[in-house]
């Protein structure tokens, strides 16, 4: 055998024994432990943990010692948080590569939740957007607790009049998500069609209010049960996929928001004006390379097609929560609440969002 061969082999080898290594130690889960709970007092308050990654029993609701805020912190007592695949993708460590962020074999953080809603308990010296008293709403790790800390400059804003703490906690990943995949990456502006492939889910339903306060005329797809819904949203024309295919019809759109991926690439393009955006938000399930199919394909074919295809992963800043506190305020969006929770319930909420089936957000108050 010629060196050359010899030399290609050895390589070869080294990377499938790299790989291998790596999917072993990334897809290794520690044992989960119990908690160690301070005791209950007026320095501590009662918060939803966990330790090791599986499913909805992995959490833990433990008594923790109340944060205390920095000189540019705010503390927020949480009135209402929201659930998102966010917090059981994280929960589960699953698709397995996100634990080269989270945590390998455990999690490094132990804090769940993210979307919030409640009332500014106390603030740091340094702090000058927020005091006492205020109702405000936003993202933050840790938001299945009594109480939270977030620096004045992260992400959150006030809280508008018109809107419930509930309706409120709702807001952050999923709208923000939103208003990044229309006006940033989709680049919407009046007049242009715009069709929402999931129309009533989280992020769904708040792009469907968004881009129709953009000016935009929306198409929205979703099930039968939910043609209801998104036309309430106020979607110029829906369709119940169980009944109808966009991507077989005549209509061309400027911007497609796809959050569910069930179409081929090409199908989207084949509806798409020749200088039109397809904007993709999540990808396919899997614990491997699933979701990572949908971004490669789109890297391949894009030098060969005229649209534009985006993979949006979503940021979240205080003033982009500003923006749709404004729209919140004007009556242009108004969050969809599918089903609340109790804080003791948690794990149940979380089950349901795992479903796929819920209808706008799922809530989980408080008090």
């Amino acid at each position: 055998m010629k060196l050359r061969y010899k030399i290609l082999i050895g390589f070869l080898g080294v990377v499938a024994i790299g790989i291998t290594t790596l999917a072993v130690v990334i897809g290794k889960t520690d044992e989960c432990v119990p908690m160690q709970a301070v005791a209950e007092g007026p320095e501590s308050m009662t918060a939803v943990l966990y330790n090791c990654y599986g499913g909805p029993e992995v959490l833990q609701t433990t008594t923790v010692a109340k944060p205390v805020p920095a000189d540019n912190e705010v503390l927020v007592k949480v009135r209402a948080a929201a659930v998102n695949p966010l917090d059981w993708h994280f929960m589960r460590g699953s698709p397995y590569l996100m634990r080269l962020m989270s945590g390998l074999g455990k999690p490094e953080d132990e804090r769940m939740g993210v979307d919030f809603a409640g009332v500014v308990e106390s603030v740091g010296k340094d702090v000058t957007r927020y005091a006492p008293g205020d109702e405000v709403f936003g993202g933050r790790s840790g938001a299945f607790a009594e109480y939270l800390l977030i620096p004045e400059d992260r992400g959150m804003a006030h809280k508008p009049a018109n809107v419930t703490f509930e309706q409120a906690a709702t807001v952050a990943i999923a709208g923000v998500t939103a208003i990044e995949a229309l006006r940033d990456k989709g680049q919407v502006k009046p007049g242009d069609k715009v069709l929402i492939n999931g129309a009533s889910g989280g992020v769904g339903t708040f792009a469907v209010q968004l881009a129709k306060a953009m000016g935009a005329e929306v198409s929205g797809v979703c099930s039968t049960r939910n043609v209801e819904l998104v036309t309430s949203l106020g979607a110029d024309r829906v369709y119940d996929y169980t009944r109808e295919n966009y991507t077989e019809g005549d209509e061309k759109f400027d911007v497609i928001v796809d959050m569910v991926g069930n179409h081929p690439h090409l199908d989207n393009l084949g509806v798409l004006e020749s200088d039109g955006i397809l904007v993709m938000v999540g990808g396919a399930k899997g614990d491997w390379v699933a979701p990572l199919k949908g971004p490669l394909k789109a890297m391949m074919l894009g030098p060969f097609v005229d649209q534009e295809m985006i993979t949006l992963l979503a940021g979240m800043d205080a003033e982009e929560l500003a923006e749709l506190g404004e729209y919140m305020a004007a009556g242009d969006m108004t969050p969809v609440i599918d089903q609340r929770f109790s804080f003791a319930e948690i794990e149940d909420a979380i089950r349901y969002s795992e479903t796929g089936r819920a209808r706008g957000k799922i809530v989980v108050t408080m008090e």
